[in-house]
This record gives structure tokens, C-alpha cells and sequence, in this order.
């Protein structure tokens, strides 16, 4: 087998969304017998005490700030000019250690200003390694920019950089056929959508989700639960708070967990109160990525809402596969990939997307129904096994060329 150093180019921190995929999937490759690591930004870097360390056998080093700083749980702005000096620093520092790390290839994590310039700058013209692109989202539609002209920036690395790339890896068919549009050989697009971290799931303890319930004060109801980010613009939480208020018509006995932390939290609680179901609605806050998965396994139903729009589509939903893992099903917008990950809605309930109706009448109708629901968790935790990251692992190689 080739042994390659494989080194990452992360704009986020291991504790972010994104590094829920890159990190599970670099303890794979290690365990392959590859050595990698990671270069990233960390959302709060004057508070890093270990700026390099190494986990699992992944080295990990924090080159700079990220572009939104996050302090206690809340993901805050820079204003313009300081923004452009913490962009600057970061560039420069990424740029630094990319020039003198050694390895075979680098492969950036999302296609950004601020990596895509030190793989191009440090990696590819002053050390000539191979350039290797991971599109795990729709960057310039997902974002939230306080101008139009930071927009632009993010859509021109992320159109234009696949054309220095050796290879590209897309989490859906949707980005897969959107470079291809654009131009880019199929044959060096490889899928791999998002998947499981096994070490966070292997030793989940029943006693610790039922002590999560009691502290929760919910032993009894019937628990309707989102993990995610509370966020309107591309979570839509605003959706779900409305099929709730349906549902809760209903199921007097049903409350909503909503797990997780956002720039929409407040806005959410608002709406609750507007609709008069603040008092079925528990915002738990942000917690760990090893506490997550218990609030997926202490509810009855989980819920992904989306629309019907390209942002949507170019995601591939963390909080499907790791609902599917524990056996609780998943009610979702009927977009993108959601059908075939979920087995053509057996492992999970489609319904039509951006439809608060629609996705109360779902989750209204697995809450009524004990046998389908039992019967679509169990078919979930089936379709689960395929997505975990060592299974993975061994699609995403073959875009260095080796399987």
C-alpha cells in the first residue's frame, strides 16, 4: 500500500460542523496508514492554550482566527477592518506552515479565500505539491455575509479553485453535478457524503440518556428533536417552530428539543412565544459533539426541515446519519440526496419541503404510529452502516488514485 502524508486545510475548528466530518475521517486514514494532518482556524484563538497537539494519531495545529469568532457558545462579527486584519493574520499564518510542512498532497476543506490562497500560494507555486478540493457545502449560498462584496469573494474561490485541483470530493450528487456544469472531468470527482464518527456512538449508555431525560423533566412525553444550528437562513428552524405549533394542537403530550446554538436563538424563542408553544419547547443550548447523539436517542421522532433551494440540495444533513444510528427516524424535506440516504423512505419520512403543514402532518404521523416507527428506526440503523467513516474512508482514498 502507498503510505501518503496528507495534509488538511481547515477554515473552521475539529469542534465545528466541519470538523464533524474532516476529523472522523483523518483518524480513518491514519488507522489506513496514511500520515495526516490538520492546519485549522480556531473560533477563539487568544483562549487556545494547546495550539498544536495530536489526537488519534492526527496531528493538529491552529494557525489562526476564524473569520466569525465564537466566545462562550455565541458566534459573533468582526467589523470590516478588523476583519480584514484577522483574515490577513490567517492567511499569512496558514500560508507559513503549509511552505514548510512536508507531505504528498494538501487537501483543502471547503473551498475559502483564506485556505484556498495558502494552497496556492504555499502548497502548489513554492512547493509544487498536488492540490486536492473537498466541496461539503454551497459555501456562497450558505453563508451569511454583511456584504455583497464578501459574497462574491467566497463565489469566486469557489468556482474558480477546482481548476488548480487534482481531484475534487463532493458530499452530494448535487455539488458532483454542479462542477461538473462547470467543467470539471467527472472522472476526478469523487462522492463521499457525510458520515459517522464510530467512536462517538460505540459506548452510548442508556443510563446516561435516561438521566438526560429526567434532568430535562421529560420522562413521559413524546419527544420531537432538531440538533443543528438555529439559523433561518439555511436550517430553516423557523419551519419547524411552525409544524410544531400544528403538532402541539394535536399531541398535547409532545415537546420539541431544540438542540443547539445559533444566530436565529433568539428569534426562535420569539416565535415559540408567538405561536404559544414556549412552554413545549425546550432550547437545550449547545452541547458537545459526544452529547449530541443522546438527544437523538431519547427522542421519538427527529426532524431535518429544509426548502427546496440549492443550499439545501449541496448538503448533506450530519443529523440524518447520526438519527439513523441510534434508531430514531428522521422527518425531512424530500431534497437532494435525503432519498436515497434514508433507503427511498424506509429508513426515515419524506415529505414535500418548505411545507409546514406537510412536515407536521409527518411528524404527527409517526408520533400516532408505534409500529412504523419502530419499524423506520430499525431500517435506519440497516442503512446507517454504510456511512460509517471506515467504511467511507475507502471511497474517499480513490481520489488520490488508490483503493
Amino acid at each position: 500500500m502507498t503510505v501518503m502524508n496528507i495534509t488538511f486545510l481547515l477554515t473552521a475548528g475539529l469542534q465545528r460542523p466541519a470538523g464533524l466530518r474532516y476529523f472522523p475521517l483523518a483518524k480513518e486514514l491514519v488507522r489506513l496508514g496514511h500520515r495526516v494532518k490538520i492546519l485549522a482556524l480556531h473560533p477563539n484563538l487568544q483562549s487556545c492554550e494547546q495550539r498544536t497537539t495530536q489526537i488519534d494519531g492526527v496531528h493538529i495545529q491552529y494557525v489562526g482566527q476564524m473569520h466569525a469568532p465564537k466566545a462562550e457558545g455565541d458566534v459573533t462579527r468582526f467589523g470590516p477592518w478588523q476583519l480584514t486584519r484577522v483574515v490577513f493574520a490567517s492567511t499569512l499564518g496558514m500560508l507559513r506552515e503549509v511552505a514548510k510542512t512536508p507531505g504528498d498532497v494538501l487537501h483543502l476543506g471547503k473551498p475559502q479565500p483564506i485556505n484556498g490562497t495558502a494552497a496556492l500560494l504555499g502548497g502548489k507555486l513554492l512547493r509544487g505539491r498536488p492540490l486536492y478540493l473537498d466541496c461539503d457545502d454551497y459555501e456562497a449560498g450558505a453563508n451569511a455575509f454583511s456584504a455583497q462584496w464578501q459574497r462574491k469573494i467566497f463565489a469566486a474561490f469557489e468556482d474558480n479553485l477546482p481548476r488548480f485541483a487534482e481531484g475534487i470530493t463532493v458530499n452530494t450528487t448535487f455539488l458532483r453535478e454542479r462542477y461538473i456544469d462547470m467543467g470539471y472531468p467527472a472522472r476526478r470527482i469523487v462522492y463521499v457524503p457525510n458520515g459517522i464518527d464510530a467512536d462517538r456512538f460505540r459506548a452510548l449508555s442508556d443510563r446516561q440518556a435516561d438521566a438526560i431525560r429526567a434532568r430535562l423533566g421529560v420522562r413521559d412525553q413524546r419527544l420531537v428533536a432538531y440538533v443543528g444550528s438555529l439559523t433561518f437562513i439555511n436550517h430553516r428552524v423557523d419551519l419547524l417552530l411552525q409544524a410544531f405549533a400544528l403538532v402541539a394542537q394535536e399531541r398535547p403530550e409532545a415537546v420539541l428539543l431544540l438542540v443547539g446554538g445559533g444566530p436565529d436563538l433568539e428569534a426562535s424563542r420569539m416565535q415559540a412565544q408567538r405561536l404559544g408553544v414556549e412552554r413545549r419547547v425546550i432550547f437545550v443550548g449547545r452541547v458537545s459533539p459526544s452529547a449530541a447523539p443522546y438527544y437523538l436517542k431519547i427522542a421519538d421522532v427527529s426532524v431535518d426541515p429544509v426548502d427546496d433551494d440549492p443550499v439545501a440540495r449541496a448538503r448533506s444533513p450530519l443529523k440524518i446519519f447520526e438519527s439513523m444510528a441510534v434508531g430514531t427516524p428522521v422527518v425531512t424535506g424530500d431534497v437532494g440526496d435525503r432519498r436515497e440516504i434514508l433507503a427511498d423512505g424506509k429508513a426515515g419520512l419524506l415529505v414535500a419541503p418548505g411545507d409546514s403543514k406537510a412536515l407536521a402532518a409527518g411528524i404527527l404521523d409517526l408520533l400516532q404510529d408505534d409500529d412504523k416507527r419502530v419499524r423506520m428506526g430499525e431500517a435506519g440503523l440497516r442503512a446507517s452502516e454504510r456511512y460509517y467513516w471506515h467504511v467511507l474512508v475507502n471511497d474517499f482514498v480513490k481520489v488520490y488514485g488508490l483503493s
